[in-house]
């Protein structure tokens, strides 16, 4: 039986680390209990460290990595997009926010070609995803990692299992698997845990396992959709120093949240949304709704 053809294999190019951050307002210093300023002042530590920036972090001088072109989706018999148009850029850590049913995981899913929009293009690397076919959808993919409020992990698997599996399903040779596993584990701290099931971790491990299987395939573009939705202040901000330091590898960290404290803290890009329109982008932003 004939197979069909491959596409190329990264259809995502490398992407180049973003540089340059401020610190952490005192605000978040002022009221966080005694855990959480240990935390939020190590990732301001490492923000403060940064060297100022050469350029901003919006600007038509970088590299276009995603770009949505006048989409709409209507989903339920709701405009769930309405002519959404945006440039997203090579090695860039944003922020989607916006109040429930603005249109934020309504994006994502279109970005991942869970959803296809009913009009409009998204091009990703210079090419036009919406035209991939079927038998494409799983090479694209893999270079669009994704990590979700709800970890997602198979139970009846261990640490290393849970990663290991998405690249078993890719037919990835064994010897590989071994070595991406534990350079995984290794990057997100998990690797004393790589035994345990996930009923045995807290929701901060269960996240950071998340992450090493989303990170697995080396993707491009990482998206974490809401992903301290379930954890406790000390593991949220344990987490996004981890996003922090994906994005400085020189991944593109795209963060959907409703925290309005970590948005105000990073001072990135802000890309605020509302009844499936884009009302605000914001270079080095705030939580707005």
């Amino acid at each position: 039986m004939n197979s069909e053809p491959k596409p190329s294999e990264s259809p995502v190019p490398v992407a180049e680390p973003a540089e340059g951050q401020e610190s952490l307002p005192a605000k978040v210093l002022a009221t966080a209990t005694k855990p959480l300023r240990r935390a939020a002042t190590k990732l301001g530590g490492a923000l403060r460290r940064e060297t100022k920036p050469k350029v901003d972090d919006v600007t038509p001088s970088r590299p276009v990595l995603v770009e949505f072109k006048d989409v709409c989706k209507v989903y339920d018999g709701h405009q769930a997009l309405d002519h959404v148009s945006l440039k997203l850029y090579k090695g860039e850590f944003l922020s989607v926010v916006g109040p429930s049913g603005a249109g934020k995981s309504t994006l994502i899913k279109c970005l991942t070609l869970q959803f296809r929009p009913d009009a409009g293009r998204i091009v990703v690397a210079g090419r036009d995803i919406t035209l991939l076919r079927n038998w494409e959808l799983p090479y694209y993919r893999r270079k669009v990692g994704i990590v979700f409020q709800d970890f997602k992990l198979l139970p009846s698997k261990t640490v290393w299992e849970n990663v290991a599996f998405a690249l078993e399903v890719s037919d990835v040779p064994r010897r590989e698997i071994r070595d991406r596993v534990g350079i995984m584990l290794e990057t997100v701290g998990m690797t004393t845990k790589r035994d345990n099931f996930p009923h045995e971790l807290s929701g901060g491990e269960q996240q950071r396992v998340a992450i090493a299987r989303a990170l697995v395939h080396d993707p491009k573009i990482l998206i974490a959709d809401e992903p301290t939705g379930n954890l406790d202040p000390v593991n949220t901000w344990e987490i996004i120093e981890l996003l922090y330091k994906i994005n400085k590898s020189g991944t593109m960290v795209i963060l959907a949240t409703h925290d309005r404290e970590i948005v105000d803290a990073l001072k990135k890009r802000v890309i605020t949304m509302r009844e499936g329109k884009v009302v605000a982008d914001q270079e080095k932003g705030t939580y707005l709704v």
